[in-house]
């Protein structure tokens, strides 16, 4: 009896174990479907937000985003006011020559350097810039755009056989920059300078070529016919910057000035107050950002591209 009862026993216990696994096998699950479920809805309602704010945005940007002609037109107002660009073109009337201050390759630890002597001297100028993300960089995008000077292009990573290696590269390195200045400033910039010029000689590509889609795209590009010489060398003195920016201004009414804003080019900022008073103490000359209305000086004419 006693065997039997212990096997009994033994059943019953089996049958509970049984009875639970399936209970577990379908209760488990349930609960994993309600919570799935809880999720699916969570996320669904998140979806849905993020859809309503880019539709917001989208709306915001009249549909097209930062390609928006109204963006665009926007954006140009926020760089030149009407009222600065009227109030330039009265301070270049009277003036035989204009001068343009340009500076390629920044920001630089030096921005704020050159950006201080410009203000001291009341001075605007056109920066070439590179695409740079650190806090201080973009903070020298913003202060450039806020201060009256020209933000414009020198390509994002200025990595001459990346950039010329072919039409897609070109494009896609200037988009890039273009795009990320943009929503660094709600500039949107329109001026460009290639790396090395238009008549460099490190193109994969031909350069009437890439001069051809800025023109299709309303970009116009800008070389120069004046070099500081800070690019030849680091250890540049003063005296040489000033007198190869200056001396050269008797042979040409537009005098487009290459200079440079990068870590080490110290002499070149140095010079810059000295530069400038040279400039102004002509009498006949302006110095001037590069707007709409400057002439682009251009080693490979743009007029010559079919």
């Amino acid at each position: 009896m006693a065997r039997r009862y212990d096997r009994r026993k033994r059943i019953r216990r089996l049958k509970k174990m049984i009875l639970g696994t399936i209970a577990a096998a379908i209760i488990i699950p349930v609960i994993i479907s309600i919570f799935l479920g809880v999720r699916v809805v969570s996320l669904g309602n998140r979806v849905k937000e993020l859809e309503d704010m880019l539709l917001a945005e989208k709306e915001r940007n009249a549909g097209a985003g930062v390609f928006s002609s109204s963006a665009v037109e926007e954006s140009s107002r926020k760089q030149k006011k009407l009222s600065d660009m009227e109030e330039l073109q009265a301070d270049a009337d009277g003036f035989q020559k204009e001068v343009y201050l340009t500076f390629d390759d920044g920001p630089s630890a030096n921005t704020d350097k050159i950006l201080d002597v410009l203000k001291e001297y009341d001075v605007r100028a056109t920066f070439f810039v590179v695409g740079k993300t650190d806090e201080h960089s973009t903070r020298m995008y913003q202060r450039i755009v806020d201060e009256g000077h020209t933000l414009a292009m020198h390509s994002y990573s200025h990595k001459y056989d990346e950039i010329y290696e072919s039409k897609e590269n070109f494009v896609d390195d200037l988009t890039k920059l273009q795009e990320y200045l943009y929503q660094i400033t709600g500039v949107w910039p329109r001026f460009y300078r290639f790396p090395g010029g238009s008549s460099n000689t490190v193109s994969n590509i031909e350069m009437p070529d890439l001069i051809a889609y800025l023109n299709e795209n309303g970009i116009t590009f800008f070389d120069w016919n004046i070099s500081s010489g800070d690019a030849v060398r680091d250890s540049i003195s003063i005296d040489e910057i000033v007198d190869n920016c200056v001396s050269k201004l008797d042979g040409v009414n537009i005098g487009m000035i290459l200079m440079h804003d990068a870590n080490d080019k110290v002499t070149t900022v140095e010079a810059l107050p000295e530069v400038i008073r040279a400039i102004k103490e002509r009498g006949d000359t302006v110095i001037l950002p590069v707007t709409d209305e400057t002439k682009p000086v251009q080693h490979v004419l743009s007029t010559n591209i079919n």
